[in-house]
Parts: structure tokens; sequence; C-alpha cells
């Protein structure tokens, strides 16, 4: 099958090779030398800020959504919550499970955050905010140097999901002035799913130490004392993690996060400009608003989840339905993992032979 899913993506081969050997024992100085090394590489393509430290947990994204819910933020924030789809609406239900006070700004479906919602709620007392880098389900991407000036102007804790945008988008911790950003091992990543990781700054790292411990896997105390010796609390995915320090380590032979991120716009673009003679458009209006992560597209005539079903069965190609009331509306292709610009030529002809059956 040919992926253009938004995770898990498809690997290249090096990670391949290290998926196929068995496990190796992890409670060793050598494994705790691949961790420290996967620790910097990534704090530097973030371009963290001097002292971040890294916490890698054994979950999907949503696990570590919810530990830098339960970890950070504390019975006496304040949060606000910017929900633009389906991930944007989990950090809301986080909030609510967690009987934290919360304000949601509910954005309209692929469009940007209006700042004059958020600008209103300034000088509020707020102390948090919780975002979606860009929302995958849409994505759109939103303006975070925006976002981050608002948080710096009123001393707010910013909780950056950038689960997709890692890799795809233009990132930077220092700048952004993040307290925290999150991402997961299948996405831009391109490894097998079941690793999150979070950046912690000063700041976020004095919140944890001093809040109450509200779990016990998923403890950042416990995650940062057991990282000071290259080790995590659990059993975590040893073979992922060895994917990660062999996906980390090419990306800064290769060029670094730039040549990276820089393939993944080119394919975006590639497959976005040889969208013209299809009945097929953008969900997200301008391209300034486009994550490099995804590109959603809006059926003309109602059938989004007929041409996914054609896709897979007839062509061997994943792409990535939506659900809900947007299941017969809109699908997305993302541009993330092991993909080269011959393979959207497949999909795209793959595109047109169900548009001229009539099927689009």
């Amino acid at each position: 099958m040919l992926n253009f899913t938004v995770g898990p993506v498809m690997s290249p081969q090096e990670i391949l090779e290290v998926a196929s050997v068995s496990t190796p024992y992890f409670r060793t100085e050598e494994f705790s030398k691949v961790m420290f090394e996967n620790e910097a590489m990534f704090l530097t393509f973030l371009h963290a800020p001097e002292n971040a430290r890294c916490v890698f947990l054994t979950s999907s994204g949503t696990g570590a959504m919810e530990a830098c819910v339960i970890n950070v933020l504390n019975e006496f924030d304040k949060v606000i919550c910017i929900n633009g789809g389906f991930f944007g609406q989990r950090f809301v239900e986080l909030c609510r499970l967690h009987r934290y006070e919360y304000t949601e700004i509910k954005c309209e479906f692929g469009k940007p955050l209006d700042m004059s919602l958020l600008e209103a709620l300034g000088g509020k007392e707020y102390t948090a905010l919780l975002v979606n880098m860009h929302e995958t389900s849409s994505g759109i991407r939103y303006d975070m140097n925006a976002i981050a000036d608002f948080c710096k102007n009123n001393e707010i804790v910013l909780i950056v999901d950038a689960i997709s945008s890692f890799i795809a988008d233009s990132i930077d911790m220092e700048r952004l002035g993040a307290d925290v950003i999150l991402t997961g091992s299948q996405k831009a990543l391109a490894l097998q799913p079941g690793i999150a990781i979070v950046a912690l700054s000063n700041r976020a790292i004095d919140r944890v130490k001093n809040n109450r411990e509200k779990s016990l896997y998923f403890s950042f105390k416990e995650a940062l004392k057991n990282m000071e010796r290259g080790q995590t609390p659990y059993t975590p995915a040893v073979t992922i993690l060895l994917q990660l320090h062999k996906r980390l380590f090419a990306m800064k032979e290769a060029g670094g996060i730039l040549a990276e991120q820089k393939k993944i716009h080119e394919l975006a673009e590639y497959f976005r400009n040889h969208l013209v003679d299809l009945p097929l458009d953008f969900l997200v209006e301008h391209d300034k608003d486009r994550s490099n992560a995804v590109t959603a597209l809006k059926s003309h005539h109602h059938k989004a989840e007929e041409i996914f079903e054609r896709l897979k069965k007839e062509y061997s190609i994943w792409i990535c339905p939506n659900g809900g009331k947007y299941k017969d509306d809109i699908f997305r292709v993302g541009h993330i993992g092991c993909l080269k610009k011959r393979d959207y030529d497949l999909l795209l002809d793959a595109l047109r032979e169900i548009n001229a059956k009539g099927y689009m």
C-alpha cells in the first residue's frame, strides 16, 4: 500500500532495518548514551532554550497531551483552549475531565484563529494556553508568533501540541517562548507508533517539581529524574527509541531540520499545484495558513468517503478520511513520511481516473 495518511506514515529503509531485529536489553550504559543523544538532538532541532529537558513517553500523542495537562497544570490554573477541530476538542475534553477552569475559543473548521477573540482574554488572570500548532483534522496552521506574543504579554504558560507539525512546519521553541512542545513518533519522524516526546522549558520543569503527583505511569517528575541517567522509569518502546536515534542522526547528517522541512514543503507544493484539473477545493483557503504536513480537500459532490474507498480497494493507496459530519465532504492527503514526487504522480493519476469514471 502507498500511504498518504498523516500517521502512521511510511518509514525509510534504515528505520525498517532497526525495526526488523530483536529488541535489546536497555538498562545499560550503551542505551543511556542513545537516550542522551536523542534528547540533545531533539532539543537542538527544536531550538530549545538553555536547560530545557525531554521526557520520553511510551504512549500515543494523546497520552502526551494528557500527561502535559496533569503534570504542568494544576488546580490553580485558569486555562485557554484553542479548539479548531478534532484535536483541539481533545484538549478541551482533557481540561474538563481533570476539572481545570478553562475558556474555549472555538474556531470555524478550517479557518484561522480570530486573534481578537484571544486578545479579549488578555489581562483576565489566565495562566496557561493549550494549542495544536496545526489542527490535523483540517490542515489549518495557526499563527504561532501571534499566539506566543499574546502569551508573553500576559505571562501565560504556552503548551504546544506539535505532534503533526514537528519537522513539517517551522518551530522555534526559544523564539516562541513555549514552555512545552510535544510530538509523536509516527508523524514526520516516520517511525512506528508508540513514543511521544515532550520538551520542557525551565518554567515548565519548575511547575512539574512543585505540582502534586496525579499519575504514576505518566509522572514527569519520575521521567525527568530517570533521564538524569539516560533511562525511563518503566520499560519503554525500546526499538522505537533506537529508531528515533537513527532518524535524528540521519537528519543531522543530511543538513538538519531545515533540509527535511524543505523537502516536505516541496512535496506539499508539488501536490497542491497539480490539482487544478480536479473537482476538488482546498479546505484551508490561503496557502500561508496551510500546514506542510497535510492538505485537506473538499469534494464538490459529497463523495469524499467513496474516493477514499476506491483509492484503497482499486489502487492500493491510503489517504486520510475525515469522520463525523465531514465524512462525505472532506479527505486529507499527507506529505510526511518516506514519500517522493513520483508517488504523488501515482496518486494524482488515480484521482484523475476516478474523476473520469464519474466517481468524484
